[in-house]
């Protein structure tokens, strides 16, 4: 066998394979550990004692230095990506709504995804494209949902791979 007997894997959907109420069960998660807190808080200068420092997080009532709750959020929006939008040509990130959170995450949680189409149209300027909108929600390894947001992109008719 050799590199050009592999098909790669195609990645991300078009927009005629979206129906509305469609839901995605992301695959693997991804377990946050005190060193994506710490790198996070660094690359993006976001020094908020309360994500890097134990005794000043203990004194504000954390028994346990949270994670920057920005890092849970991309990193469930990571998740979604290569189910919903990764590969599209035409594809555009049009924007996240209604971002809520609802349970710290610390060190040591593993955090999974789940999205679900609750919104879809036909492009008016681009035929075989749209723009679809889903419903994001992230939960730790006990099944708790900390965080939901609903993004919206073009998705175009034809895939990068």
């Amino acid at each position: 066998m050799t590199f050009a007997d592999i098909t790669p894997a195609r990645k991300g959907r078009v927009f005629a394979d979206f129906t509305l109420g469609q839901t995605f069960v992301h695959h693997w998660g991804r377990t946050l550990g005190e060193s994506d807190g710490t790198a996070f808080g660094c690359l993006t200068l976001n020094y908020n004692p309360i994500y890097l420092n134990a005794e000043f997080a203990a004194e504000r009532g954390h028994h346990v230095r949270p994670l920057n709750p920005y890092l849970a959020f991309l990193t469930v929006l990571g998740l979604s990506v290569e189910d919903l939008s990764e590969g599209s040509v035409e594809g555009a990130f049009l924007g996240i709504d209604d971002l809520a959170y609802y349970e710290t995450v610390t060190a040591g949680d593993t955090l999974v995804a789940r999205s679900e189409v609750v919104g879809m149209r036909p492009s008016e300027s681009r035929p075989g494209s749209g723009v679809v909108t889903w419903r994001t929600r992230g939960f730790n390894q006990h099944g708790n949902k900390v965080l939901a947001f609903t993004r919206t992109n073009i998705v175009g008719s034809t895939t990068t791979s």
